[in-house]
């Protein structure tokens, strides 16, 4: 009787453990972590920490690394990049603020990607049914290196969303954090460079900075429509050619 009343709790205790491992559940918690970390930004505003308060009074090297690992937990939490570069060319000038920046946006990238990957991905997978969905999913999967590389290289495509995406995909961690890492490069260190110089706006570096913002951000639009044609293309073939060959008799084999 005791081996009876042990082998339904033991049962229970199973399926409780694979309800809270399903990916439903992971799922679940990854919006309550998303959710919980865009309340905390909303409320406390930790940008403003950061731009006012902790790196002047820690000082030195230590503030520029402490800067970076909040930079990373802030993207995390869908704080706009372009505000955290500013603020780091305006504290560390772009000598120290970009290395600062880069580093807090690989970090950021990797702590989302890693979320989506573990929590995300069992459950979202089976969803990717649309054709754009497909399109773009086979795109990082395949080409996953040169994708990303090209979202970070022209801005648009919001960060959290980027990562998020790769993370439900095929992509290789190696890949996603070189491609942030290298593509991240010349927005971050314009919008470093324009915060370093805010304090003179008329200033040729603070013009040309500004500029080339301007312009990567033409450009990201332009190539958006190109590839958004291209993806569509391609989604459809598939269903193109089904219909192609349906349409034709089977080939003769008898001769």
């Amino acid at each position: 009787m005791l081996d009876d009343a042990v082998r339904p709790s033991a049962g229970l205790a199973v399926r409780c453990a694979r309800a809270l491992l399903s990916p439903w559940s992971r799922l679940a918690l990854l919006v309550l972590v998303l959710a919980a970390a865009a309340t905390t930004v909303l409320l406390l505003e930790p940008q403003r920490l950061l731009a006012d308060g902790l790196p002047h009074r820690i000082g030195g090297g230590a503030a520029v690394v402490l800067f970076g690992v909040a930079y990373g937990l802030c993207t995390a939490a869908f704080v706009p990049r372009p505000l955290l570069n500013l603020a780091a060319g305006a504290i560390f000038g772009s000598q120290a603020g970009l290395p600062s920046a880069l580093a807090g946006t690989v970090l950021g990238a990797g702590i989302s990607f890693g979320l989506g990957r573990m929590l995300g991905q069992d459950a979202l997978r089976p969803l990717l049914r649309g054709r754009w969905l497909k399109a773009v999913d086979g795109q990082l999967s395949r080409h996953g290196f040169r994708s990303m590389l090209a979202i970070r290289l022209f801005p648009g495509v919001p960060f959290a969303a980027a990562n998020y995406c790769a993370a439900v995909s095929r992509m290789g961690w190696l890949p996603f954090l070189l491609a942030t890492g290298l593509g991240s490069v010349p927005n971050t260190a314009a919008y470093v460079v324009a915060g370093s110089r805010a304090a003179s706006p008329t200033s040729p570096v603070f013009l040309v900075a500004m500029a080339f913002i301007g312009v990567s951000g033409l450009g990201a639009a332009a190539v958006a429509w190109r590839k958004r044609h291209r993806l569509g293309g391609r989604a459809a073939a598939p269903r193109g050619r089904t219909a192609e060959g349906a349409g034709q008799p089977a080939p003769d084999r008898t001769a």
